[in-house]
């Protein structure tokens, strides 16, 4: 992108970062030095020595003395990813988002139906030996007994470096123009559909639901985030837009790179519920719905209303 188009594009919102804070609010304070840092890096990439960059530096600078001189929000570089910068990158990204939802949703309706009208294909997506020994668990009423099989601590990790593994992998793959995204997240819905489906036939769906959504809330939670990771990099390939397409490549690689490693300690307490919490299966109903209820309302607030609150104050602002 031309340095002229770039300060075109932007001049308005940055003027208005001129303007002080009214009230110092520290989560707008911060919502502004992330979008100007963003920039500052894009204007020292590609116009090192200009004007734009310089005005940057500075007003970047402002901004930075104003967030810290506000101590509540005081949370040093680590603090304000998590606190600010990737609910911001959610936000910029909800229709990403939305289409590895919507490929999730109908892999797992093709994998349900495909279930329902042939009875060999559970065995082809989850393995003869996987539905043997789960049919022999429902003979002995504990059918979830495959999560009491392994100790828990190696389960934890095998789990837990298998989880991030095919999240990281779902979001690189987006360089595949998304083709590869798309295979994983469809694989996984396809996986679940079926799963759910054999469960539903066996008539211990309620079982199934209250011991996998332990852990599954936030794990299927995290391969969605991943898919959209995955497609926003897709976009900067496909949908350059005003930029160059290495330009784009570039500022979507970064922006997906966020939301990518903000699966990770997602996926690091759903290792930790599935591999301690979930055996349990003789918990209390209520305790079940508890975590499940937790999990979902957190990935609601922090993937969805956060998101969008942070987003209306940096438009305000």
């Amino acid at each position: 992108m031309r340095e002229a188009v770039f300060r075109r594009l932007n001049q308005e919102r940055w003027q208005r970062y001129e303007a002080p804070v009214p009230g110092g609010n520290p989560d707008e304070l911060a919502a502004r030095y992330v979008a100007l840092t963003d920039d500052l890096a894009y204007a020292q990439t590609f116009y090192p020595h200009s004007d734009t960059t310089a005005y940057l530096n500075q007003l970047a600078s402002r901004q930075h003395q104003a967030l810290y001189k506000n101590k509540a929000e005081d949370q040093g570089r680590f603090g304000r990813f998590w606190a600010v910068e990737l609910p911001l990158v959610v936000s910029r990204h909800r229709p990403e988002l939305r289409w590895a939802l919507l490929v999730f949703v109908l892999s797992m309706l093709v994998g349900a139906l495909s279930a329902a009208y042939d009875d060999t294909f559970v065995r082809t997506i989850l393995g003869d030996a996987y539905v043997n020994k789960t049919l022999d668990s429902i003979k002995r009423g504990d059918p979830m007994a495959v999560y009491k099989q392994s100790p828990e601590a190696s389960m934890f990790l095998a789990i837990t470096f298998n989880n991030v593994r095919v999240a990281l992998l779902t979001f690189a793959l987006g360089i595949s123009a998304g083709v590869g995204t798309t295979f994983i997240i469809f694989r996984n819905g396809l996986m679940l559909g079926a799963f759910q489906f054999f469960f539903y036939r066996q008539h211990v769906l309620l079982a199934s639901l209250l011991t996998v959504w332990i852990h599954g809330t936030l794990e299927i939670s995290s391969i969605v985030l991943a898919g959209g990771a995955g497609y926003v990099l897709a976009r900067g390939i496909l949908f350059p837009g005003t930029y160059s397409r290495r330009d784009s490549l570039r500022l979507a690689a970064r922006e997906s790179l966020k939301l990518a490693l903000g699966v990770v300690p997602i996926l690091v307490i759903a290792g930790f519920l599935e591999s301690f919490v979930t055996r349990h299966t003789e918990m209390p109903v209520a305790v079940s719905l508890l975590i499940i209820g937790g999990s979902a309302a957190f990935i609601g607030w922090y993937f969805v209303w956060r998101p969008r609150q942070l987003r209306r104050r940096e438009l305000a602002a």
